[in-house]
C-alpha cells in the first residue's frame, strides 16, 4: 500500500473519529461570540494544577511564562515540578495560538516546518481545520507528519481552582508520528477550555491510544497512552 493511500486512510479515520466525538459531545451555545487573540505580555504566568493516570496518578504543579517578545517570536518557558516529574522547555509562538517551536501531546519539543495552528483565532463556535505538519522531534531525533483535527465547540461556565471562567470549548483529534514495526501511531483525543479573560485554556482533558499490530486481529485493545487532567490554579498578566 502507497504512502498516499496510507495517508488518506489515516485521515479519513481520523475525520470519522472527530465526527463521532462532535454527534456525541454537547457543544454548547454555538450561536455565541468569538474569541479574539490575546495581547501576551512579558512576565504572563499561567499556573496549573496536572493530573496523570488513574489509580495512583502524577500530580504536579506546571507553570507557563511569557519570557521574551522577539523578532523571532513569542518566547514561553514551560516548567513542570512534582514529587516525580522535574523539568523545562521554551516555546516559540510566531503569534498568539501559532506554534514554531513546541509539545503536541507530552513535554517533548518539536520543531514545526510549518507553524502549527494551535488556536486559530478569532474562535469562532462551530468552526474547524485540519493540518497536516511536518516536524522534528528532539526527543525522539525524528523527524515526521503529524495531523490535527480541530473543532470549536460552545461557550460553557468552567470552575477552577483559579475560579470560574466563560470559556470556549475545542475538541482536539490528533494522530501522531511514532509509529513503530511493532505499533501504530498514537491517537489523541484532548478537549480544551479556552478563557478570554486570561488568554489561555483553563481546563484541559487528554486522553490517548495505540494499537500494537496484530491485536486489532486478535480482538485486543488499545493500550492507553495518555490520560491526562490540566486545570488553571492562578494567573498573572505580566508588564504592558
Amino acid at each position: 500500500m502507497s504512502p498516499t493511500t496510507l495517508a488518506r486512510i489515516a485521515l479519513t479515520s481520523l475525520a470519522a473519529l472527530a465526527a463521532g466525538c462532535a454527534s456525541l459531545d454537547q457543544e454548547g451555545n454555538t450561536s455565541g461570540p468569538v474569541a479574539n487573540a490575546p495581547s501576551l505580555a512579558v512576565g504572563a504566568r499561567w499556573t496549573y494544577r496536572g493530573r496523570e493516570g488513574f489509580r495512583v496518578p502524577l500530580v504536579w504543579e506546571e507553570t507557563h511564562e511569557v519570557t521574551g517578545i522577539r523578532p523571532d517570536g513569542i518566547h514561553v518557558r514551560v516548567t513542570a515540578e512534582g514529587p516525580h516529574v522535574h523539568g523545562s522547555r521554551e516555546e516559540i509562538l510566531a503569534a498568539p495560538g501559532v506554534v514554531k517551536t513546541g509539545a503536541l501531546m507530552d513535554i517533548e519539543t518539536r520543531r514545526f516546518i510549518e507553524p502549527l495552528v494551535r488556536f486559530r483565532f478569532p474562535l469562532a463556535p462551530g468552526e474547524t481545520w485540519n493540518q497536516w505538519v511536518d516536524n522534528f522531534n528532539e526527543r525522539t531525533n525524528k523527524a515526521g507528519q503529524i495531523n490535527r483535527y480541530v473543532r470549536v465547540g460552545g461557550w460553557e461556565k468552567v470552575a477552577t481552582p483559579a475560579g470560574v471562567f466563560d470559556a470556549i470549548r475545542l475538541r482536539v483529534i490528533m494522530r501522531l508520528d511514532d509509529e513503530e514495526f511493532w505499533r501504530y501511531p498514537t491517537t489523541c483525543n484532548y478537549l480544551i477550555w479556552y478563557a478570554p479573560a486570561v488568554g489561555a485554556p483553563v481546563r484541559e482533558e487528554k486522553e490517548a491510544e495505540y494499537f500494537e499490530r496484530g491485536d486489532e486481529r486478535d480482538g485486543q485493545g488499545a493500550i492507553r497512552a495518555q490520560h491526562t487532567l490540566l486545570e488553571l490554579t492562578s494567573y498573572s498578566p505580566g508588564r504592558s
